[in-house]
């Protein structure tokens, strides 16, 4: 089971090249999707969730051509968008009977045994009779996989699913993720690195609407190994190491200021060896990815050309 994509593209009416000749192979399990935000990532994600048209390439998923099935496509996917909205004076258990509805299961025993399954696999089912409005950004989460397993998917979305979460519960929510993401294929969709670093065996990092990264993530920072250095220095001090060394990132320990840097050999004095983590190869490929494919100004439209 895999999913596969070839040549991608997608250019919006204003001239922004949201997409740029993507191509990936993703296996089932735990795909990780990393890039900054406006990267291009939930372009993506709406196109393979059949919600918009792609310009160019093609996509298929089990002998689904996903850009142009794709009545096919939606009844084995899945997708949790990056907001999405609830009613909230419903209680959890009456809209997702609700969903299941729509979703064409019409035997009433095996939709209350379906949305009850659900509501404890994703552990609100002591909750289900609470209305969505009193419900915690998490469990909001939880119940948008919960409608988003009714149709028990083959390809599974999700796009920016741990974004405002407590740290607890975004622990649980990635969770119950990777108990999920065991025979099927699950695109998780984020800028966060760490929601990445430890779910998932494949990952692409995007950057300016391209890959500029893909592969397992172990695998990627051991690349950079023995490449990385960091130190302490003072903040008047960093524009100056920013032109004379490749600083991939900056950040605060105990208050100081630490910079990490990549460098074949030693980088000078003070700088001490680090080992490489995902953030570190993350730097690297969106800080040197080569600049957006702009269309030439007469291919605009006028209005674009305008702005």
């Amino acid at each position: 089971m895999e999913l596969r994509i070839s040549g991608l593209s997608k250019r919006y009416p204003n001239g922004v090249q949201a997409l740029s000749d993507i191509s990936l192979t993703i296996p089932a399990g735990m795909f990780g999707l990393l890039g900054p935000n406006g990267a291009g990532k939930s372009t993506l994600m709406r196109t393979l969730a059949t919600l918009q048209e792609a310009d160019a390439g093609a996509a298929t998923f089990e002998g689904i051509d996903v850009l142009h099935e794709k009545e096919r496509v939606r009844e084995i996917l899945g997708y949790l968008p990056q907001e999405f909205g609830v009613y909230p004076k419903v209680s959890a258990l009456d809209l997702l009977n609700h969903f299941a509805v729509l979703k064409g299961i019409n035997d009433s025993r095996k939709r209350r045994e379906l949305v009850e399954l659900l509501l404890q696999r994703t552990n609100l089912f002591e909750a289900r009779h609470r209305r969505l409005g009193t419900f915690s950004g998490g469990m909001k989460q939880r119940f948008g996989i919960a409608q988003a397993l009714l149709a028990n998917p083959k390809l599974l979305i999700v796009d920016e699913p741990t974004a405002g979460l407590d740290p607890e519960e975004r622990l649980r929510f990635l969770n119950l993720l990777a108990d999920l993401g065991q025979n099927i294929v699950i695109i998780l969709s984020t800028h966060i690195v760490s929601d990445i670093s430890d779910l998932c065996r494949q990952v692409a990092i995007v950057a300016r609407g391209q890959v500029v990264a893909s592969g397992d993530p172990l695998a990627l920072i051991t690349k950079l190994q023995g490449r990385i250095w960091q130190r302490y220095v003072a903040t008047a001090e960093l524009a100056g190491y920013q032109k004379t060394h490749t600083v991939l990132a900056t950040r605060r320990s105990a208050g100081r200021l630490v910079i990490r840097v990549l460098s074949d050999t030693p980088p000078g004095e003070g700088f001490e060896p680090s080992p490489p983590d995902l953030e570190d190869v993350y730097f690297l490929a969106i800080h040197t990815a080569p600049a957006a494919v702009q269309p030439p100004v007469e291919a605009l439209p006028v209005e674009a050309r305008e702005s």
